[in-house]
């Protein structure tokens, strides 16, 4: 499980394993490294979470994001 750490980045879409209380379970990451910072895609509310709790709730990755820059 610790791969799926490396392959998370900035502006990833993921989804976790429960809903959220919304109805949705797609989520964008906005802020890596010793915490996770993620926002639902619906409801727009911020869940800052560690690391060990972030990969038990993210189930998997939907979309990576264009980091071209």
């Amino acid at each position: 499980m610790s791969g799926l750490i490396e392959e998370v980045g900035l502006g990833d879409i993921v989804q976790t394993r429960k809903k959220h209380p919304c109805g949705n379970d797609q989520w964008q990451v906005i802020r890596t490294g010793a915490d996770f910072k993620i926002k639902c895609l619906n409801c727009n509310r911020i869940v800052m979470m560690d690391i060990e709790t972030f990969m038990k709730r993210v189930k998997k990755i939907i979309q990576k994001a264009d980091n071209n820059s």
